[in-house]
């Protein structure tokens, strides 16, 4: 039973007694209380989105391009006309408008952006996925506490894994479109004829099914062998690589054998409700983000990443095309995500951040592209923790540069931290280190 229902049976269950002294003040204290707690979505843009035609347009200068803007739900706050429906959740986002960075190469800002830290030197640091499973999740959750959905790891695989917290926190990988069998079963079956919609894409965990010529009998002396070897084994060698690989492996067949593994199964939910996620694998992603979370799951992140046209949001070529398809798969996705997490009483428990590597040029290139940008650039919080109805930091007329609010990386992930309730948390680094899990300030303004 969530928060929501609790306190609604709570309230029938008082019949005539008057609750209007002391349950205003019960519900203002559960949602500002900021040590409390919460789930985390990651909303991953590869190839870096750019600002100028999403959350921080410039409508009345020549950099600003083919699209107009559109009022919100907010007062005063405006961002693209492809975003319709996510408008209506405009008093629930805070768009940081200031983010300026250094990194403007793909594998070196995707890095950044993920760990809060510049690649290099020796040590490996954890993604922030798998920094918060840690500090969010539970040591005997049958499912992971991480689940990467559609993820493009291919400009930096060490920004997707766990670094120095080892393969127990790293992440769960589902449809991801690296994965060239898994890319080309979710991508290759399009519209049959013009009034028949795609069919939704599969979003599987890979070898969870047992394989059908194997019997549930034979399977289950298999796993008993497995574990007698595995304990002989490791009675010889009791830490380092081998613990771990065992815990993965344990970890597996605890799900392969669990009802909760039913969470990956989207046929359970209405079509209807399906479509208006939309027949994609963001859309889908953000269904699945929504289940796994429902169950728990302290991180789940959904990638917006490979596209038929080319890798995401990497439009050098033509970026008012592919950014008006790639913004009609946010808006579906993003806004039926927050609309199905308020009606289940989950948004104010959980905490989205949108973001990507870089932004892009406002400046127009010649072949109608923008490029890569990391001076002047925008990410989105919102949800629980997070005060909504606003944009933090600005940027100039043109939009080259940060004016006001400049926020780096590192207190971007410090924002999100602590309106998790984690912002003091600290993991351990090899050499006996207390390492914070982003060295950033938080921005106040922006937290509930």
């Amino acid at each position: 039973m969530n928060r929501r229902n609790f306190l609604s049976s709570l309230a029938v269950g008082m019949g005539g007694l008057s609750a209007s002294g002391w349950f205003p003040a019960l519900a203002n204290e559960l949602a500002s209380n900021k040590s409390r707690k919460r789930h985390c979505i990651l909303l991953w843009m590869s190839g870096g989105p750019t600002q100028t035609d999403t959350f921080d347009m410039k409508p009345n200068h020549e950099n600003g391009g083919e699209f107009s803007e559109i009022q919100t739900s907010a007062p005063g706050l405006r961002f693209s006309e492809h975003l319709p429906k996510l408008a209506k959740f405009g008093d629930e986002l805070a768009v940081m408008r200031g983010l300026s960075t250094k990194e403007g190469d793909h594998g070196r800002g995707t890095y950044l952006m993920r760990t809060g830290h510049v690649p290099m030197g020796p040590m490996s640091y954890p993604s922030i996925g798998s920094s918060l499973a840690m500090h969010l999740g539970k040591d005997n959750a049958t499912l992971p506490n991480y689940v990467s959905v559609g993820s493009y790891r291919a400009f930096n695989q060490d920004a997707f894994g766990p670094g120095f917290l080892g393969p127990k926190y790293g992440p769960l990988f589902v449809g991801a479109s690296d994965i060239p069998t898994v890319a080309a079963a979710n991508n290759g079956g399009g519209r049959r004829n013009n009034n028949e919609p795609p069919p939704f894409p599969e979003l599987k965990v890979q070898s969870l099914d047992r394989p059908r010529d194997i019997s549930e009998t034979r399977m289950t002396k298999r796993l008993e062998l497995w574990k007698n070897l595995q304990a002989d084994f490791l009675a010889k060698h009791r830490a380092g690589a081998p613990k771990s690989h065992n815990m993965v492996y344990r970890g597996a067949v605890q799900l392969m054998n669990s009802e909760d593994a039913e969470a990956f199964d989207l046929s359970k939910e209405p079509d209807e409700l399906r479509s208006a996620y939309g027949r994609t694998v963001f859309g889908q992603g953000c269904l699945l983000a929504r289940r796994l979370i429902e169950r728990g799951v302290a991180f789940v992140e959904v990638s917006l990443g490979t596209t038929s046209g080319g890798i995401g949001w990497d439009t050098h070529i033509n970026n008012f095309n592919a950014v008006e398809r790639l913004s009609t798969d946010l808006d579906a996705g993003w806004s039926t995500l927050m609309e199905d997490l308020k009606q289940r009483g989950l948004l104010e428990s959980t905490t989205i951040l949108w973001m990507g590597e870089f932004g892009r040029t406002p400046q127009i290139n010649g072949t109608v592209g923008r490029d890569h940008f990391p001076n002047a650039w925008s990410a989105v919080l919102a949800g629980g923790g997070i005060a909504g109805g606003q944009a933090y930091g600005k940027t100039s007329e043109d939009g080259t540069e940060v004016i006001e609010g400049k926020t780096t990386a590192p207190d971007l992930l410090s924002t999100l931290c602590h309106a998790l309730g984690v912002g003091d948390a600290s993991s351990m680094a090899p050499s006996g280190r207390p390492i914070p899990l982003t060295d950033g300030f938080p921005i106040e303004a922006v937290l509930a």
